[in-house]
This record gives C-alpha cells, sequence and structure tokens, in this order.
C-alpha cells in the first residue's frame, strides 16, 4: 500500500520528546538577554547574543559557565542567582509559539505519548506548565537538574523506560544540536527545527530527519509522518 505525500500515514513514533525553551515556548531571545545581564552582574566579559543562545538548552550552570568563561568558579552561585533574577522579571512575558497547542491536542488525540527533556530546572518547567496550562497534555518530563544536562541521554533514556518505549520507536524535538545530538547519544531519531536557538546548518549537522522552519511546518510533518 502507498500513501500520497500529505496523506496521514500510521504510528511511525510512539513516544515525542520536546525540548522547551526554542522548541514549544517562545523564550530564546529572553533567556539569552537574561544571561547577558547575569554575566554582566557579577563583572565578567558579556557574551555576544549568538555566544548567548548557543548555550541555550544546556543544563543552567554549565550553560552559564560556557557563556563566561572568565568568570572565575566561586561566583558561579551568584551568577546562576543573578540569572533567575532576571528571568524571574521576564518569564510572565514569555508564551507559546502560535500553533503549538493545537499541534499537541493532535498528537495526543493520536495516543502518542507526550513528554519534555529540558535544560531547564525543575522549578523553571513546574512554573512554566503551570502558566501555560499544559500539565495535562505531557505524560512525562525530565529536566537537567534532575538528571544530566543534554547532550548526555539520561533523560531520553529515564523517560523511554518511564513510558516502556524502544529508541526505535522514540522521537525527540529540538531547537538546538544539544537537543539533536542527545537523541543521536540514545540512538533515537529527532526532528530539528531552525526558529530557535540554532542555526540551520547546526541542526542539519546531527542528521535530524527533518528541519521544520515554523510550527505549522512542524504540525504538517507530525501528522504525515510522526
Amino acid at each position: 500500500m502507498t500513501h500520497s505525500p500529505l496523506e496521514p500515514r500510521p504510528r511511525q513514533f510512539d513516544l515525542i520528546a520536546f525540548d522547551w525553551d526554542g522548541t514549544l515556548f517562545d523564550s530564546t531571545a529572553i533567556i539569552a538577554r537574561c544571561i547577558q545581564l547575569a554575566v554582566q552582574d557579577v563583572g565578567g566579559t558579556v557574551p555576544t547574543q549568538e555566544q548567548a543562545s548557543y548555550v541555550i538548552g544546556l543544563g543552567l550552570m554549565q550553560a552559564l559557565a560556557h557563556a563566561a568563561p572568565d568568570v572565575p568558579k566561586e561566583k558561579y552561585p551568584l551568577l546562576g542567582e543573578r540569572y533567575k533574577h532576571h528571568y524571574t522579571l521576564e518569564q510572565n512575558s514569555i508564551s507559546l509559539f502560535p500553533g503549538i497547542l493545537e499541534m499537541l491536542n493532535d498528537l495526543k488525540q493520536r495516543q502518542h505519548f507526550l513528554c519534555v527533556a529540558t535544560g531547564k530546572s525543575r522549578w523553571g518547567l513546574d512554573e512554566a506548565l503551570h502558566a501555560v496550562e499544559l500539565r495535562s497534555l505531557f505524560h512525562a518530563s525530565r529536566t537537567a537538574d534532575e538528571t544530566r544536562g543534554k547532550p548526555h541521554p539520561m533523560m531520553l533514556h529515564e523517560l523511554m523506560t518511564e513510558m516502556g518505549v524502544s529508541p526505535e520507536k522514540t522521537l525527540m524535538v529540538g531547537d538546538t544540536s544539544h537537543d539533536l545530538q542527545m537523541a543521536i547519544h540514545a540512538g533515537c531519531a529527532s526532528v530539528g527545527v531552525s526558529y530557535g536557538a540554532h542555526d540551520t546548518d547546526a541542526l542539519q549537522a546531527c542528521q535530524p530527519l527533518h528541519i521544520a522552519h515554523s510550527v505549522k511546518e512542524l504540525h504538517q510533518w507530525m501528522k504525515t509522518f510522526a
């Protein structure tokens, strides 16, 4: 039996894991700015927008250490506190990308397990989920502070174990090479989105099944191929 390019196919993936910031949540620019402000607060060399955007998706302290290599380790706790301070001031102005809610509802109706695998802290993710009332859509989630930061595959391994799904039936969706490298390390397929933190070339180097340039394109790909 053959299928036309736009005809929905039998479900290929049982578990779909989404990164949060820059993939579902329109927060990339604000996170990069908060990183810059935090580094400035502790007297480090302020990273460029590109440098600050690159570390999005990593665990918080891993990201800040990479973005501010001249800040001494004894200042890392203060650096983290300053980042959280600036982010808390901005977090209520961040929202889901338009079309994300419709896509997630469609995928849940098709009986996919929907999960979150994020570099955010558990506190940060819970705050975001509460704010946008998405808790009922996701079956499980993992954060960098309760497992290992990306691109280590631990959070994906734990989600697959919890849901009872094999790597071959798991898809990771993210906006950074850290997300896609994590999928490679976990033995999973991936899809990249170019509207977040990393550009198309960086994503393409990780050989995802597809790179979506908009939420609408991602939704269509999911309906057709996921």
